[in-house]
């Protein structure tokens, strides 16, 4: 049985995809088929948590699949939600956290070289925060598996405190910021691990020193102080808090580009690619943005109640699209839209709390 999400049911979306210079799938392997992301793709009348679910556990299944890499916008994001969302999603796939062990073993058998360039130390750090997340909400317990992981990823860790990282796949793989906080929340996330760690104590000092390259970057150091509390005082938390509700749209969501200046993403290859956009002074909110920010101020203490957070919540539930995912604009490439991906596991989490 093929897994056809919702688009290629759906004719309208067929026709958009038609129209498009490449119009292939965004995830296509074995019997797995997702349409090609498309910003005028309709949106559902109703929202519908199956159909987040199936394009959420199929399209990591297929990129695993195909790619065999523990990619940072979609395996890489999958386990980073998939455990917390256990309770409304069911159980992650055994399988996964599989795949995840064995490209683990391959990177630690890799050449030290290996990780001054590309994406095997974003790989090693997604790994080490998906099982992390995998202990924290299925077993309640460090395996051997995790603490491993992470001792890795500390071995490979830069006198900086950071990590190298690449500069040219915002926002995911441009910044050796964005890394250091999904580092910081794998080791504040995985049960009875040792917080004593040299490179964690250096990690927390690059995250206390460093300034953020961008809004966006202050949105990811307020949802690492959610789980690391003295990294930020009341008083940052308050300014940072503030500082998302300021870029809140009219419609209650946020975009993604509201969040840095074309040239901060990255090395800044993006920014002209970024200008062109017909929408580009005023752009639309995505689900990208509009799940994270709402996930981080509910993270950091604001009320499910509080208006802003209502507002916003109306927004996600009123923007699905057919397939069940939410829009969201890469800030690469017209082609894959793989952004959308982790536009769609934000939303989850968020509608979650």
């Amino acid at each position: 049985m093929k897994y056809l999400i919702a688009p290629l049911f759906f004719s309208p979306l067929l026709l958009a995809a038609a129209e498009r210079e490449d119009p292939k799938p965004q995830y296509q392997h074995g019997d797995i088929l997702i349409a090609a992301a498309a910003a005028n793709e309709p949106k559902r009348r109703e929202f519908s948590l199956k159909l987040a679910a199936d394009y959420v556990k199929q399209g990591a299944a297929a990129w695993a699949g195909q790619k065999k890499c523990v990619s940072c916008h979609t395996v890489g994001s999958y386990l980073q939600a998939a455990p917390a969302l256990t309770p409304h999603l069911g159980r992650p796939p055994e399988q996964m956290r599989d795949f995840y062990l064995s490209e683990l073993a391959e990177l630690k058998s890799s050449p030290r070289k290996k990780f001054e360039r590309g994406t095997s130390t974003a790989q090693t750090i997604y790994i080490a925060a998906g099982l992390a997340e995998w202990d924290r909400h299925l077993t309640g317990k460090l395996s051997p598996e995790t603490r491993a992981a992470l001792d890795f990823m500390f071995e490979i860790q830069a006198d900086s405190g950071t990590w190298q990282s690449l500069d040219c796949w915002p926002p995911l793989e441009s910044s050796a910021y964005q890394e250091a906080t999904v580092a910081a929340m794998a080791a504040a996330t995985a049960p009875e691990w040792n917080k004593q760690h040299p490179g964690y104590q250096k990690l927390l000092h690059y995250l206390r020193d460093e300034t953020p390259p961008h809004d966006y970057g202050r949105v990811l150091l307020l949802w690492t102080a959610s789980r690391i509390p003295e990294l930020l005082n009341q008083n940052q938390r308050k300014e940072l808090t503030h500082l998302i509700f300021d870029k809140q749209h009219d419609d209650g969501g946020w975009s993604i580009r509201d969040f840095a200046k074309p040239e901060e993403w990255g090395g800044g290859n993006r920014a002209k690619k970024l200008k062109r956009e017909p929408e580009y002074k005023n752009p639309p909110s995505d689900g990208h943005m509009t799940g994270l920010c709402t996930l981080v101020l509910l993270e950091a203490g604001i009320k499910p109640d509080h208006p802003r957070i209502r507002q916003a919540t109306d927004w996600l539930l009123k923007n699905q699209r057919e397939s069940g995912r939410w829009w969201t604009r890469s800030l690469n490439t017209d082609g894959y839209h793989f952004i959308t991906y982790s536009g769609t596991t934000y939303p989850l989490l968020a509608l979650s709390k």
